[in-house]
Parts: structure tokens; sequence; C-alpha cells
């Protein structure tokens, strides 16, 4: 798989700890993030991560702020985006076989290491369920569609 990752100051040693883990597993990541320590704001990695996954030049993408809110509100704002923040492997399992997230978010002060390692692997191990989930998705790119106009 082709993954894009994102950044801000705050989690710069969690995305390195998951680029090397999503490496290891045989992915090839684009590391789109921080890599120093510098008051770059989070909504700058939200787009640029956001971006790579609605032009499909990555399957999905991993953002990683303080708490995973905010970089994810900010990539959310791109149409096509359907960010989550997961904080256990349940919610990142759920949120690809009910919502087809595209990208999951999670935050370096919230969840330690291995949590977030595991937070990647259910989310990479789970498969959209379609059916009525679907139905639900397409009403939300609806709701999209409403208000970009």
């Amino acid at each position: 798989m082709k993954i894009a990752i994102g950044n801000d100051h705050a989690a710069i040693e969690l995305k390195k700890t998951i680029k090397e883990y999503l490496e290891s597993l045989g992915n090839e990541v684009v590391d789109l993030g921080a890599n120093e320590n510098k008051g770059i704001s989070y909504t700058v990695f939200g787009e640029a991560v956001a971006e790579k996954v609605v032009a499909k030049e990555v399957d999905f993408g991993v953002l990683i702020c303080g708490t995973g809110v905010g970089i994810s509100i900010a990539a959310n704002k791109v149409p096509g985006i359907r960010a989550a923040v997961c904080s256990d492997p349940t919610t990142a399992r759920l949120v690809k076989e009910h919502n087809n997230a595209n990208i999951i978010a999670f935050g370096a002060r919230i969840v330690g290491s291995e949590a977030a390692k595991d937070i990647v692997d259910a989310y990479m191990n789970a498969t959209f369920q379609g059916g009525r989930h679907a139905d639900r998705v397409n009403m939300i790119s609806d709701i999209e569609k409403k208000y970009s106009k």
C-alpha cells in the first residue's frame, strides 16, 4: 500500500515510529509532515495529506497532532475526505467498516506508540462493509455537495 502521513510539531516522534512501522510491513510511506520542532500549523499537514488521498495518489492517510482532532478537522474540509479520530483499535476498525474513512487520525498526547500501531493495524485490516453503510456514506457525500456550491 501507499500511505500518506502528516503531523505537526507535537507528533514528530510518534510520526517517525508509525512511519517506520508501516514501512516494516512493506508499505510505501509518503511523509508530508513536520520534521522540525517549529510551530507550523497542523492545518497545513492535514490539507496536504487530504489532497494526496483525494487525488488517489495514496491508498489512505494517517494524521497525527496533539489530539488528532485539529488536523482531522482541517483534512475534512477537503471535499471527498472522511477523516476520523481514533483513540483505540475498535474505533479504527469501525470507521473503515461503517464510514469508509480514508484518513485516520490520532493524538500523540493521547495514545502511545504501541496503541498507535494497534490503531493502524485495525484500520488496515478492516474492509468497508457497504450495504446500508454505503447508503450513509453517500448521504454524507450529498451533504458535502450541498454546501460546496
